[in-house]
């Protein structure tokens, strides 16, 4: 694997959903302000229809609520929303927020929600190709272009992106995968992809693609597939595990124990993982917050990926590593 070259500054990505473990939706907009205050430059809100906000409606409140951090969507499912309407309520969010938008959008996992709503959970494939037409239309939509497409799925006859956008030419497009005809998808449409682990059919996270080594092979296919456009390119990934300690080896052979045993549930064990694993993998971070620093700056060295992301309720304990990290 080519080391990567000219690496980029690192950004810091929060998030929240709104739910009853984070306060509920009235303390959603202060989860917001509290990560714009610890510096962390981005807020995501995901998709689901159980417990959490709705994301467009919550943005468009925090586009009033915050002023520096930039606001996304960490991801849209494709298939719950028209992408004609959605590059409207996209490009106002941007207007509101002064062009703050990121807006993130994949194919949609999770079967059981889609039955639950009476949506048809499609194939993979279909889904797939739903989404590259989606993406083609908000990409062109977003500009404040006027857009003809004929495609599978959308037939879209001479509309006018309206309102123009903050952000030109439009705002970022953010996608994520971990399987190779999704990471191929995003090298073909996104600014920023969002490198995950790939999943079983029933959504757990393969633990064979948490190390580092496939997570680098996983950079170097979208590396292959962008060609030019690699360079303009941001790299992003989720730490799903973050455990602030003295001893990360004795934690990290706690880690295995619980994976042993079947914990986190999300996680399928496909693979036998060793304590180096688990301390070098870009997806669990244990160690001092020096340690955790020095851990990121390896996966960047390694991967080229600069824009890390944590989970909600592992905010606060991040917070004091991105100090060390600002402006790196």
């Amino acid at each position: 694997m080519s080391e990567p070259g000219n690496l980029r500054k690192f950004r810091f990505g929060a998030g929240g959903e709104g739910n009853k473990d984070e306060g509920g939706a009235r303390k959603f907009v202060k989860l917001a302000q509290t990560a714009e205050e610890y510096g962390y430059d981005s807020f995501a809100v995901p998709d689901h229809l159980g417990n959490q906000v709705g994301p467009i409606a919550a943005l468009g409140a925090l586009t009033q609520a915050t002023s520096t951090i930039r606001l996304g969507t960490s991801v849209l499912a494709n298939g719950w929303r028209h992408p004609a309407l959605l590059a409207k309520e996209a490009t106002t969010i941007d207007v509101l927020s002064k062009g703050r938008l990121e807006l993130g959008i994949g194919a949609g996992w999770m079967k059981e929600e889609f039955d639950k709503a009476g949506i048809e959970f499609e194939s993979p494939g279909v889904r797939i190709r739903r989404l590259d037409e989606a993406l083609t239309i908000l990409d062109g939509l977003m500009r404040g272009e006027t857009v003809d497409f004929d495609g599978e799925f959308y037939q879209i006859n001479g509309l006018e992106g309206s309102p123009r956008p903050r952000q030109g030419p439009r705002p970022p497009i953010a996608v994520g995968g971990g399987g190779p005809k999704m990471l191929a998808l995003a090298a073909k449409h996104a600014d920023i992809i969002s490198v995950a682990p790939s999943t079983t059919r029933d959504g757990k996270m393969k633990l064979s693609d948490m190390t580092i080594e496939r997570t680098a092979e996983r950079v170097d296919r979208i590396r292959e597939t962008a060609g030019d456009r690699f360079d303009e390119i941001e790299l992003n990934w989720t730490i799903a595990v973050i455990v602030i300690t003295d001893d990360r080896e004795a934690t990290a052979e706690m880690a295995l124990k619980a994976l042993e045993q079947g914990y986190p549930p999300n996680i399928e064990r496909d693979t036998e993982f060793t304590v180096a694993d688990v301390l070098h993998s870009p997806y669990l971070a244990m160690g001092t917050f020096e340690e955790i620093a020095d851990q990121i700056r390896e996966v960047r060295r390694r991967t080229s990926m600069s824009y890390v992301g944590v989970f909600p309720t592992q905010m606060d304990a991040f917070a004091p590593v991105i100090q060390l990290l600002k402006g790196e």
